[in-house]
């Protein structure tokens, strides 16, 4: 049984290899015509190997046609978009893209050839597939692996459809469905499950899920090998279902805490001999359902701190988990998220010496470290770059899905390159993207993503004016100069931590300037950067029909009247607590006409329809009991986030078209009315008091059962235009005063 076990591994292992060492013609093929259906049949693939450790390719012309060359299929994918991107001003972005192509495809004069600096290309965050991707199915997650391979990806964390392997292993150990059910998560709030930090929340999970997901794994790993990607499956990391301290009382098991008033969870630790035999198991019964690349994800203290200090300690936890993967698949190479070394939780713990015998067990080869949020606390710098470790540079930018304007460019044009000059370097092996969210600022991602196959700090603005181009089909001059004004607000090098800031108004209302996880202070003057609203505005008429464009004008509109609210909520504080009720009630009306205003704007894209995200979430259930459990966890998680006593409301902090008008301006409303009556009957305002009703109202919303729209509304460039109309003027002369 043993030898049968280990044959069909080392084969199910070669075919793996295979797929991600060779070029897949047919699949690149595949590709290219999904991308320009009407022109694939003008390009022609041809097998390009590697030198060294460097994907490349390279571009020609000849006998009529253009010759993409590359080493696999992310290579031949890159080519493609090199091509279309410099010599069609073709682009595509999560929100707006451009896919007008030249009738005749325009010919390459001197052959083209590029390889990559970084060994390693990332993708990916165990929040995304939450923030964002929770209710993919198939057409929307084969639409990202293309524009994944298109970029030059080829390293994507793939932990869709691990429940389906837990419950066939938890289920041989004796555990039972009501076991699993206080165990696994609902849909929303898988990250969070899988990085060890909460139970059953959203749950219980339905049979009908964990089949079809583990149906669609399948899909995605496929295709991500056939494109030559290295998808990063997950490894055991010590997290049992809480029955499993009654059914193994001998085992030691430590009861933990995460944070957000959540049970504790229990981690099995390491040192306990069925910590290896559970690990085993899982590998052997993951790799017999979706095969293996040798690279697994293991993060055992994710926003945790060890429950000992003593390097050997540390030194035994971290033997003890790369040797249950190595034992199962002898070329296993643990990826570990840097996370637990850069959080407020673990900055203290982590000293140089518990850091080095954390890492000393694991060889150099077999070990990369996902340096997770390098643009804005670099690890490497003080690590030697990890101690010999392989590690990467990644961009995390994004907190929650927040969608607001935001990103440090200069300085994502500038690191990536110089780091591999730096001689403090170390093994420095790649680049990634480790966002929270993802469907927003495209432009800093772009930006991010040049770095893949190029070693040479970016021009930002000789950049710019090029995406400028590649997105609204022509370079206008005022589009220029509205993109100079954001690169230098919104896009500047800032010292902001935790992403974009936010706006008040998708804050739990209060007079204070800051609610709980909404953080309002700007690092930019809003009225610098509403000049780039005017200059889009005056761009509106010869643009309008570009897909990107109208989702930047509407973007940005947002940004404005987003900014505007946190200043009038300022001075609603200053004049109810000057007493003055008739301008405080005038002036609480003018806040809510704005949110309705805000509202509308957005339901002009689908990009901002509340709507798109939970009719998503529905449309995996198969009754109505399903139905409710989905759209409860797709409403909690950009709102409450949790329970009523969560810790952590209002994290996602997303302005969308529905959950602006029934959710935000609902809360403000009833803010307003009981300040007012407070005011009117001179009496002192209890905040306290407020939280508690508030609280109540807010849980009653997300687990109502409502329709909202996923077609848009009006014309974006129309709308956009008649805010610039109503709002320009008063905000271009206000200030947010802190």
């Amino acid at each position: 049984m043993k030898k049968s076990y280990l044959l069909t591994l080392l084969l199910v292992s070669s075919v793996c290899l295979n797929a991600f060492s060779q070029l897949n013609v047919a699949a690149a093929k595949k590709l290219i015509q999904r991308i320009v259906p009407q022109h694939y049949q003008n390009f022609e693939v041809k097998y390009l190997p590697k030198t060294g450790e460097q994907d490349r390719f390279e571009i020609e012309s000849k006998n009529g046609k253009i010759v993409l060359s590359g080493n696999n299929g992310v290579a031949i994918s890159s080519a493609l978009n090199y091509y279309l991107k410099e010599y069609c001003n073709f682009e595509i972005t999560w929100n707006g893209s451009n896919r007008n192509i030249p009738k005749v495809l325009p010919v390459i004069k001197e052959k083209i050839s590029k390889s990559s600096p970084h060994e390693l290309r990332y993708y990916l965050n165990y929040c995304t597939f939450s923030y964002s991707m929770a209710w993919w199915d198939w057409k929307r997650w084969e639409e990202e692996i293309d524009w994944m391979a298109l970029n030059g990806i080829n390293m994507p964390l793939a932990i869709t459809g691990q429940e389906a392997i837990w419950q066939k292993v938890y289920k041989s150990m004796g555990f039972t469905d009501k076991d699993l059910q206080e165990f696994f998560t609902g849909p929303a709030y898988f990250g969070w499950f899988y990085m060890n930090n909460m139970d059953a929340w959203g749950g219980p999970l339905p049979q009908s899920w964990i089949d079809s997901h583990k149906d669609l794994q399948k899909k995605i790993l496929a295709r991500q090998r056939e494109l030559g990607m290295i998808p990063v499956l997950p490894a055991f990391t010590g997290h049992v279902p809480k029955s499993f301290v009654n059914k193994f009382p001998e085992a030691k098991v430590d009861s933990v805490n995460w944070q957000g008033n959540f049970p504790n969870i229990y981690m099995l630790n390491p040192n306990d001999p069925m910590f290896s035999k559970i690990g085993e198991q899982f590998l052997k019964e993951q790799t017999k359902e979706y095969g293996t690349d040798h690279y697994y994800s293991s993060d055992i203290f994710n926003e945790l701190n060890p429950p000992s200090s003593d390097p050997k300690y540390l030194y035994d936890i971290s033997e003890k988990v790369y040797s249950s993967m190595k034992k199962v698949d002898p070329k296993s190479v643990w990826v570990m998220q840097a996370w637990l070394f850069v959080s407020a939780h673990g900055r203290k713990f982590w000293t140089p010496e518990r850091m080095q015998a954390f890492l000393k067990p694991v060889p150099d080869d077999k070990l990369v470290i996902l340096d997770l949020y390098t643009e804005n606390r670099p690890r490497w710098k003080n690590t030697e770059g990890y101690y010999g470790k392989k590690w990467v540079w990644n961009m995390l930018h994004n907190f929650g899905g927040n969608i607001g304007l935001f990103g440090k460019a200069q300085m994502i044009a500038n690191e990536p390159a110089r780091v591999l000059e730096d001689p403090m370097k170390g093994n420095y092996s790649g680049i990634g993207l480790t966002m929270e969210g993802i469907e927003q600022n495209p432009f800093i991602y772009q930006l991010m993503l040049d770095h893949v196959w190029n070693s040479e700090p970016i021009e930002l603005e000789k950049w710019t004016n090029k995406y400028i181009t590649r997105r609204y089909g022509v370079l206008d001059n005022n589009a220029v100069k509205a993109w100079e004004i954001l690169l230098n607000t919104v896009y500047k090098d800032n010292n902001k931590d935790q992403g974009a800031p936010e706006s008040i108004l998708s804050g739990r209302p209060t007079f204070a300037q800051n609610s709980y996880w909404t953080w309002t202070d700007l690092y930019y003057d809003n009225r610098e950067f509403v000049k780039a609203w005017d200059y889009l505005i005056k761009s509106a008429d010869k643009l309008k029909n570009s897909d990107g464009f109208q989702y930047d004008i509407v973007d940005v509109t947002r940004q404005a009247m987003v900014n505007y609210a946190t200043a009038l909520q300022r001075q609603l504080a200053y004049t109810y607590y000057a007493g003055d009720m008739n301008t405080y009630e005038k002036e609480s009306k003018r806040f809510l006409e704005l949110l309705s205003d805000l509202d509308r704007l957005l339901a002009t894209r689908k990009d901002f329809l509340l709507g798109v995200w939970i009719e998503d979430a529905k449309k995996w259930a198969t009754n109505n009991a399903e139905r409710k459990l989905y759209e409860f966890n797709a409403k909690d998680l950009v709102s409450m986030w949790g329970h009523k006593d969560i810790t952590i409301n209002d994290y996602s902090a997303r302005q969308w078209s529905g959950l602006v008008e029934n959710y935000y301006k609902s809360r403000w409303k009833i803010f307003f009315d009981q300040s007012l009556q407070k005011l009117k009957n001179n009496e002192a305002w209890d905040q306290a008091e407020f939280e508690k009703y508030i609280k109540d109202w807010e849980w009653n919303w997300v687990n109502k059962q409502e329709v909202y729209s996923t077609t848009t509304k009006g014309n974006p460039i129309d709308v956009a235009k008649e805010m610039h109309t109503k709002y320009f003027p008063t905000i271009a002369k206000t200030t947010i005063v802190k």
